[in-house]
């Protein structure tokens, strides 16, 4: 029988613009963390772990909130993502602060997995039904060498203080993904255009229509061999710059060029949100409220669950 499959939690993020560790915030009606949702509707919708990559200068206080939060039933272990964690022979330049990255948060986990799994970031609201199609679609692709892509809408995931980071898709007619492009600095501009503003696509336009990536991938166990490959490529080429990143995207849409795997495109009907910048908090906390409203959620949301 096929074990559960596994969620890994990426909560090692510096949080620089939110200014404060937001992995712990709380924005539900008795102090819940985006966290607490996800791993609530991650258990609900059939996973049987859930692993977090977290900072060694976090861990305990990181370990302290989740102990008192979650139910006893749910097995949670943690993995640290450190900069010194590297292939060998590949070591920290001096001056190096930022951490390595997505792509490299899942890396380090690789020795802690050995079932499908999937990928999200702690601080993004994803939905049930997300995480549910993300369950099913581990348990019924046969192929090791097909994965998943819960897909969002640009203009559902965007910040009304601020630019931020997304992963643009193009889909293939068969529903495959054929590329999957990180940008960065992407805004709504007063008048409702959504633009890119980075140095490589100055003001170029997207439809808001667009699907995107918000990190919700699902994987089976023999990835891990490609990000291994594709880091050491970017630690090889890139590993002397103190700012580059090692981005999630950067190694699926890798992997799909040298047509080393597939990976199906999932929309899913959930609205995301989540917290970059600390105005989003307020309409975090309003988006929760009106789910708990709506008995989305129970107002405690593990008070039945202990």
């Amino acid at each position: 029988m096929q074990k559960r499959p596994t969620l890994l939690v990426l909560a090692a993020g510096m949080a620089s613009r939110y200014g404060s560790l937001k992995q712990l915030d709380g924005f539900g009606p008795n102090g819940e963390t985006i966290i607490d949702y996800a791993i609530h509707d991650a258990v609900k919708a059939g996973f049987g772990k859930i692993l977090f990559v977290i900072r060694q200068s976090i861990a305990e206080e990181f370990k302290a909130v989740m102990r008192h939060r979650l139910p006893d039933h749910v097995p949670v272990e943690y993995v640290t993502q450190e900069l010194d964690m590297l292939p060998t022979g590949y070591g920290v330049p001096e001056g190096r602060e930022k951490p390595w990255g997505t792509g490299h948060a899942v890396w380090v986990a690789s020795s802690h997995i050995h079932e499908p799994f999937a990928v999200i970031n702690a601080d993004d609201f994803y939905g049930y039904e997300s995480l549910s199609m993300t369950v099913a679609f581990l348990n019924n692709s046969t192929d090791c060498q097909e994965h998943g892509l819960i897909g969002f809408q640009l203009a559902n995931t965007l910040s009304e203080h601020g630019s931020v980071s997304r992963g643009i898709c193009t889909v293939a007619p068969d529903g495959s993904l054929a590329s999957l492009t990180e940008l960065t600095k992407i805004v709504r501009t007063d008048s409702g255009e959504i633009l890119v503003q980075d140095e490589d696509a100055s003001h170029k336009q997207l439809q808001g229509n667009a699907m995107v990536s918000m990190n919700l991938m699902a994987f089976k166990p023999g990835v891990f061999s490609y990000f291994e490959k594709y880091l050491k490529e970017f630690l090889h080429e890139k590993g002397r710059d103190l700012k580059a990143e090692f981005y999630l995207p950067e190694v699926v849409n890798k992997m799909i060029t040298a047509g080393e795997a597939r990976v199906r495109v999932i929309p899913t009907p959930e609205k995301w949100f989540g917290v970059t910048y600390p105005a989003d908090k307020s309409t975090a906390m309003q988006r929760i409220n009106s789910l708990v409203e709506a008995k989305v959620y129970p107002e405690n949301l593990w008070e039945t669950s202990q």
